[in-house]
């Protein structure tokens, strides 16, 4: 990772820049590299970027659920001591960032959701009953994009590690079955703040319909297609998603 590390009190977190803060919320399996690009562009545009090391393997098995996570965000945005904040998550991380916006929606001024879960998770933490298999999960992790040469060793092992580990893959297994429980499609309605819903055309985790879902069901949303992309669109295609961002952050006057 380009950036350090920072550890006070009981968060490790990244953020570089000034400005306006943004917040990424990494995935289930999603690294904060994962967003290396969108954290160099913006902080280069007026923008203070921020990457905290979500808890996922580190609460206890109890609180290993979405709305912990989202409680979790909460209180790290009080540490902070920010306001104003732009949200920006995928897969699990969109689904947080939804959560803890229909929970404290006073210091978000804006989402943007990127293969966010929430409404449909049938693909996430199943599938790992041949997890010793590395081919298995190789294809699995390769699966996630459009293009499999984006999935590398690094990533794939890093995947392997995670669900062969017990403790891990329990934790997994659980906050699939949290982002289950928490389906937001009847809160969605209600939250009226502006939405950047960005897609992989080719996402097989949370297909197309699903952006069309949250769009319609988010009253003040806006969606954007990168095609021949997958589930993780600012690692596939990070030019197109920053540009896609920029003019909606724009547009917006965010």
């Amino acid at each position: 990772m380009m950036h350090l590390l920072k550890k006070e009190k009981n968060y490790s977190y990244i953020e570089t820049g000034e400005g306006t803060p943004i917040i990424i919320l990494h995935g289930l399996m999603g690294g904060l590299s994962n967003f290396d690009s969108v954290t160099k562009y913006f902080s280069k545009k007026g923008y203070r970027v921020i990457i905290p090391e979500l808890p996922i393997y580190s609460m206890s098995l109890i609180k290993t659920n979405v709305k912990s996570f989202a409680k979790y965000l909460h209180d790290f945005i009080e540490f902070k001591e920010l306001d104003n904040v732009i949200l920006l998550g995928n897969s699990l991380g969109g689904h947080i960032g939804l959560y803890h916006t229909k929970l404290y929606p006073e210091k978000i001024k804006a989402l943007v959701i990127t293969g966010s879960s929430g409404l449909y998770e049938s693909a996430m933490g199943g599938g790992y009953t041949k997890r010793s298999d590395y081919d298995v999960i190789k294809k699995k992790s390769q699966d996630v994009f459009y293009d499999p040469e984006v999935a590398t060793k690094e990533i794939v092992d890093e995947v392997y590690a995670t669900v062969n580990d017990r403790n891990k893959l329990i934790k997994t297994l659980a906050i699939a079955k949290s982002a289950i429980r928490h389906n937001m499609a009847k809160d969605l309605p209600k939250m009226k703040i502006p939405t950047c819903i960005i897609w992989g055309k080719n996402d097989s985790v949370t297909p197309p319909e699903v952006a069309e879902e949250f769009n319609s069901l988010l009253p003040d949303a806006d969606l954007y297609w990168i095609d021949k992309c997958g589930h993780a669109a600012m690692m596939e295609h990070p030019e197109e998603f920053n540009k896609i961002l920029e003019s909606w952050l724009t547009k917006r006057n965010l």
